[in-house]
């Protein structure tokens, strides 16, 4: 099969550290490949793939000083796909929905992965003006503000087995890991740590938007709490695996309606137990007991903190291989894939244009026809 995986230029594909929609395109495109499809990644020349690779901008746009509008680089992005478009069978989008005015006149198949929250004062008018664009939800959490959107299917994520080693032996410290935001609550993190008497490590990323929340919140709560808390800043690589594995408990005191939570996953992994927040897909991925415990509010994670030794780390990794492998997340996708190719094609073109070009795509070289 011919496929396009389409990523968010962000950041590289994988991420360095921070940038969970990227890390699943990369797990998704690297297995695809192990399978014998012919698969073409469209994203930041830094990416590293098996892949066909088709550079757009030099490097993940959150890390080029000199990127302000990060819209135009996308609307290249969209472009070169169109130009594109006739090579595939089917073109996998991951990224901002600009795609969708072009889905129906491109002659391949489009599937749309939507990794964010979906607001149903702004996604529910686009769902309904695109009524027949294929969409596919990462929770049935996801889904539920906009029930009528063309769902093909929920595909939770998944990551490959090797990724995260098994620790089966808890550290001494909290972890909380993720994007510094409000709705994350790294206060609460804080808060549950010191008054639980456990060390907390943070690990989390400052977007340029949330330097002001960082600065005026959470900052001098870090002064205050040097003698428990460590904050670490944005870590990737072994560096980031190692401290998910050896936590006590990842902390996820959500406040928002997450629709997926990959740390979560990458904690189950690892074997360490996550307490989390009953907010969007918790209940959905967690098992409570057996992979973590949910709460409902600070008190309740404070208790939970006491008895998280209780949960057996094998127990966390035996979920984690049940439910949330890449190879499962591929199985998904290829089914939806194949269930949108078997549909009436009469007046759809087959594929039958040049494989894509990679050299000199930067500079938007016209691509080989």
């Amino acid at each position: 099969m011919r496929i396009a995986q389409i990523a968010p230029l962000y950041e590289s594909v994988p991420p360095f550290a921070y940038g969970a929609t990227e890390r699943v395109v990369s797990y998704l495109t690297e297995e695809l490949v192990a399978r014998g499809h012919d698969v073409t990644l469209y994203a930041s020349a830094d990416s590293t793939t098996a892949a066909r690779l088709v550079p757009i901008c030099p490097r993940g746009l959150w890390r080029d000083a000199q990127v302000w509008d990060t819209q135009t680089h996308h609307l290249r992005q969209l472009a070169r796909v169109i130009r594109d478009a006739d090579y595939f069978d089917v073109v996998h989008f991951h990224g901002e929905p600009l795609h969708f005015a072009w889905a129906e006149r491109l002659p391949c198949r489009t599937l749309t992965t939507l990794h964010g929250r979906l607001l149903p004062h702004d996604h529910g008018p686009l769902f309904r003006e695109f009524a027949r664009v294929p969409v596919v939800s990462i929770s049935a959490s996801q889904r539920q503000p906009v029930p009528w959107a063309n769902w093909q299917g929920t595909v939770h994520h998944g990551l490959p087995l090797d990724e995260f080693a098994f620790q089966p032996m808890a550290g001494p410290y909290l972890l909380f890991l993720g994007r510094m935001m409000p709705e994350k609550r790294p206060d609460l993190a804080i808060e549950i740590a010191r008054r639980s008497g456990l060390p907390l490590k943070i690990a989390a990323k400052v977007h340029p938007g949330e330097r002001d929340y960082f600065r005026e919140r959470i900052d001098p709560l870090l002064r205050r709490s040097t003698a428990f808390t460590e904050y670490l800043g944005e870590v990737g690589g072994l560096a980031r695996r190692q401290l998910i594995a050896n936590a006590r408990a990842l902390l996820l005191p959500i406040e928002w309606d997450e629709p997926f939570g990959m740390v979560m996953i990458e904690a189950m992994a690892c074997g360490t137990p996550v307490i989390a927040f009953r907010r969007g897909a918790v209940p959905e991925l967690l098992e409570d007991g057996v992979s973590g415990l949910i709460v409902d509010n600070v008190d309740e994670a404070i208790q939970a903190v006491g008895r998280v030794v209780d949960i057996e780390r094998g127990a966390c990794r035996r979920e984690f291989e049940r439910r949330f492998t890449a190879a499962r997340m591929t199985d998904d996708y290829l089914t939806i894939y194949d269930t949108l190719l078997a549909r009436d094609t009469s007046g759809q073109p087959q594929a039958t244009g040049s494989q894509p070009t990679t050299v000199g795509s930067l500079a938007g070289a016209p691509l080989a026809r």
